[in-house]
């Protein structure tokens, strides 16, 4: 998470303590201070908070100073961000929730993504996390996502869900608690069970008044309990969450290579529109080596595999791609071994770095990886 996205709380940690609002038969403050009973006010508020109740079941939410604080935040100086973040949802809610539910845990994990970027899918934090759920790139190729120059999934709002879910649960099954997993999501693994170890206590309350954790991940917990009150009753805050209907979309199975502006200029596409659909693809163009399955706007199959066609494929592979594939059944293709430099390979085949770099369209921040496909021989072209 981005601490500077939104203030951290100036409240001394030390004096704050906890109340359960969704704690079964538990008297609790409510957001505006006065006293009630939890379940009470459920069951006289009719099906929308009962709903909410069963909800709060799987995910309790706290009620207390912490929270308070940025729920105030939230509805007050900082209503203009969370509007936005709200705005944002609505294309990414529905999916979200399906791909939690459908794992068995509880919907409102969702509003940690609320809180990481704002469900802003190609966020990119100052230490280098990207996507809607903030992926370090280690812990994004633990959950199956692929990092790499071509790709780099943690871009892709459903794929990134998907694997937010799997380290989600694997964090409650080692913690015991959201809270505490949340916690670690932020702040990772080892400093929370280090925090727990030093304090001797389980609650995520009581570490956050202690010393062991980081501003950042004791003010994150409290912000995603106060976007999830807000996302089950988003008419009592003034807030409006639109769920948009999901852009249909088609695929189709396309070239190692496909550079995506020339295939959106032989289709007659719009390229915003076809990159939109391929986040993942950073580059523009689909990794060599292998077919890719791409998406493209529903309707529009027929028009796409006319273009991909022989007769009109000059216009669709980029053409350096296309020379790698045809140099790669000569054998003046490398495949980058463990260990391998760009100037080790350079030298191996008598060619310059530049050369090697300009091939493949490398820069000074790429990281050539085992099983690469690096071109390392000049084409009539390049005489």
């Amino acid at each position: 998470m981005d601490p500077a996205a939104v203030p951290a709380c100036d409240l001394p940690w030390d004096s704050l303590g906890e109340r359960d609002v969704t704690s079964g038969g538990s008297t609790a403050l409510d957001v505006y201070g006065t006293t009630t009973d939890g379940w009470a006010e459920a069951y006289a508020s009719g099906s929308r908070v009962s709903n909410a109740a069963v909800m709060a079941q799987a995910y309790p939410v706290a009620l207390n100073p912490q929270v308070q604080f940025f729920l105030d935040r939230f509805t007050g100086n900082r209503r203009d961000a969370m509007t936005l973040w709200v705005s944002r949802s609505g294309r990414y809610l529905a999916m979200a929730r399906e791909v939690f539910r459908s794992r068995g845990l509880p919907e409102d994990l969702v509003f940690t993504a609320m809180i990481e970027s704002g469900f802003k899918p190609d966020a990119v934090s100052r230490v280098g996390a990207k996507g809607m759920w903030q992926f370090m790139a280690p812990t994004a190729r633990r959950y199956g996502l692929r990092v790499d120059r071509w790709v780099d999934e943690r871009l892709d709002p459903e794929k990134s869900t998907v694997a937010a879910a799997g380290y989600l649960h694997d964090l409650y099954e080692m913690f015991g608690s959201w809270p505490l997993a949340q916690a670690a999501y932020n702040a990772g693994e080892v400093k929370v069970a280090r925090a727990i170890q030093k304090t001797g206590s389980r609650d995520f309350w009581t570490l956050a008044q202690s010393r062991h954790l980081r501003r950042e991940t004791k003010d994150f917990v409290p912000q995603i309990h106060a976007a999830t009150m807000i996302g089950r009753d988003p008419d009592r805050y003034g807030f409006d969450f639109d769920d948009l209907d999901p852009v249909a979309v088609d695929t189709i199975t396309v070239p190692g290579s496909t550079d995506l502006r020339r295939l959106a200029e032989s289709s007659g596409l719009s390229l915003q529109t076809v990159r939109a659909l391929n986040p993942a693809l950073v580059r523009g163009v689909t990794p060599p080596g292998a077919s890719w399955t791409l998406r493209i706007p529903d309707g529009e199959h027929e028009r796409v595999a006319a273009a991909l066609t022989p007769h009109r494929a000059p216009v669709i592979v980029a053409a350096l791609r296309t020379e790698v594939s045809r140099v790669a059944a000569t054998g003046d293709v490398h495949v980058v071994r463990p260990r391998d430099t760009v100037s080790a390979i350079a030298r191996r085949y008598g060619v310059s770095v530049d050369d090697v770099m300009r091939w493949n369209r490398l820069d000074s921040q790429d990281r050539i990886r085992p099983g690469d496909r690096l071109r390392v021989t000049r084409s009539t072209s390049d005489r």
